[in-house]
């Protein structure tokens, strides 16, 4: 049986806070990409009662902490089709992969069977055998290393995180 989706989303939610990703629980009276789930002004919007897949506050979420403080506060509804959200887009994939490793959970939580245009498998698989789907823009922004610069920098590599949040604009 499934959990209540409160209790389901109630550790995302406690990571968003520790790490500074701001949200809302509320209602959204709007179309939405993704059922339940809006950007506004660098907030993240939840409506439960919307919310179909709670996996996907990780990605959303992801979105968000991927960009430079001036970008976070700017994003609203859908994203527009540009360079710099196709690279968010890879980052906040590479991101929620990462806060799933950290919170123990599952990564099929985030990457399910209805999400990813049906690639979510894949993307778990690209990961676990080391792949680094958005890894090098996440290092970019000093969020975290690939193997070679963790060993460098004498510290544990992707999905090992620096910093949660970019924290300027690289």
């Amino acid at each position: 049986m499934m959990k209540p989706i409160l209790e389901q989303i109630t550790p995302i939610l406690s990571f968003l806070d520790r790490v500074g990703v701001v949200y809302k629980l509320t209602a959204i009276d709007s179309q939405t990409f993704l059922p339940g789930l809006k950007l506004s002004q660098g907030t993240l919007i939840i409506d439960l009662a919307q919310l179909l897949y709670p996996g996907d506050i990780f990605h959303e979420a992801g979105h968000l902490a991927c960009m430079p403080p001036e970008i976070r506060q700017e994003m609203s509804d859908d994203l527009e089709n540009s360079d710099l959200h196709q690279g968010g887009e890879m980052m906040a994939i590479a991101w929620s992969y990462a806060a799933c490793i950290h919170l123990n959970l599952d990564p099929e939580f985030v990457f399910h069977e209805e999400g990813y245009k049906s690639g979510g498998k894949a993307i778990i698989e690209n990961f676990r055998q080391g792949g680094f789907m958005g890894v090098p823009l996440l290092q970019w922004c000093g969020m975290t290393f690939d193997n070679i610069q963790a060993e460098k920098h004498q510290t544990e590599p992707f999905p090992y995180m620096q910093s949660w949040v970019c924290k300027a604009r690289p």
